[in-house]
């Protein structure tokens, strides 16, 4: 009787989250829709996206997608996959029309740094001072252990239209447009965490080369980027992400 009892409670418990959690992404997307911006973006981009995806072989609305940006490059890739079970297949190459800083961590409120390493989007923002904006979780656990102020570790980083900045990832206005309703479609469809990697440079040859002259004696920045290298090298090999862990030191350590 006990375990019919606990089993009728558990089912109870599971069907009242997930109603929650669909009554939470209703009232999401209606808010978000609300505001011209997004559904003007919607109705704009929406029907592009989907071929876009498609010709890639992959389901539109997006089930999972990733994020990843290159500082030195002005680069920021979208890609795509099915199921957790599949190869990341990239869908396209924004242009990142604007940068502040040097390459290297964000490590203080005001250093007008990028941050690198690895992060999500946070919250969705239909009325920014930007035309559209979307947060990524910045300070990580890394970023407050390894924080020059960890009073202020700084904050408020964004992927943001408007074409300007002081340490977030800026976009032309059409630009964010069109990636503000991917990743939207993506949460609404049910991805909770949207992973978004921010390297200062493609390791490439040459790059590394190039970091080894500019950054030869800056040994904190070089074993930063060795850190971020295991991820960077897995992905390149294997089109998928490995699970991000942090160790008290504040290094990345990555599962399988």
């Amino acid at each position: 009787m006990f375990k019919k009892l606990t089993g009728i409670l558990t089912t109870a418990l599971l069907l009242s989250t997930v109603t929650f959690a669909q009554d939470d992404l209703k009232t999401f997307r209606n808010f978000q829709f609300s505001f011209d911006r997004v559904s003007g973006a919607y109705a704009k981009f929406n029907d592009s996206l989907g071929r876009m995806f498609r010709s890639k072989g992959l389901s539109y609305p997006p089930k999972d997608i990733f994020i990843r940006s290159f500082k030195a490059q002005n680069e920021l890739e979208l890609w795509g996959r099915d199921n957790s079970t599949d190869e990341y297949t990239l869908v396209k190459n924004y242009r990142i029309c604007a940068l502040s800083g040097i390459l290297g961590p964000k490590r203080w409120e005001g250093d007008r740094q990028v941050p690198e390493g690895f992060y999500f989007i946070e919250e969705f923002n239909p009325r920014s001072d930007y035309y559209l904006s979307m947060l990524i979780n910045y300070p990580n656990y890394s970023d407050k252990l390894l924080a020059q102020d960890k009073v202020r570790p700084g904050g408020d980083i964004y992927i943001h239209g408007g074409c300007q900045t002081i340490g977030c990832l800026p976009m032309t206005n059409n630009i964010i447009q069109e990636l503000y309703i991917v990743c939207l479609n993506a949460k609404l469809a049910g991805q909770i965490y949207i992973p978004v990697h921010i390297y200062p440079t493609r390791f490439t040859r040459s790059a590394l080369n190039f970091l080894g002259r500019e950054y030869g004696q800056e040994d904190e920045k070089q074993r930063f980027w060795v850190n971020l290298k295991y991820q960077y090298d897995y992905f390149e090999r294997n089109h998928r992400i490995m699970p991000v862990m942090y160790t008290p030191d504040g290094e990345y350590v990555y599962g399988n």
